[in-house]
């Protein structure tokens, strides 16, 4: 299987995954601590990928998003973004109402 088929399979076998730095528990990077802030305050269930463990995924998840930062924040198999728009998207209200339109959150 390649790393993009498995990329594939991680994404479309999961509601809502974070590729982060780390782990939910303990993020090794300050933008993966703020993805994982971000979804444990909306209460959402998230299957999480530890890019640090598997090179193949580190960089494979860039050229499948092409996107070039990690996080990565992926819901119902549809890119949302990194950290930064995740911020700015709950910001505005949008990141729940996102959630909420994939129901995979409480309103």
């Amino acid at each position: 299987m390649s790393t993009n088929e498995r990329i594939a399979e991680i994404v479309g076998s999961n509601d809502v995954v974070l590729f982060m730095k780390g782990t939910p528990l303990f993020p090794q990077c300050g933008f993966s601590s703020k993805a994982i802030a971000i979804l444990d305050h909306l209460g959402v269930e998230y299957a999480s990928v530890d890019v640090l463990q598997d090179m193949e995924i580190r960089q494979g998840i860039k050229a499948f998003s092409d996107w070039p930062t990690i996080p990565q924040l992926y819901v119902k198999g549809e890119f949302v973004g990194g950290s930064d728009i995740m911020m700015e998207m709950y910001q505005a209200g949008e990141l729940q109402q996102l959630m909420v339109d994939a129901e995979v959150t409480q309103a």
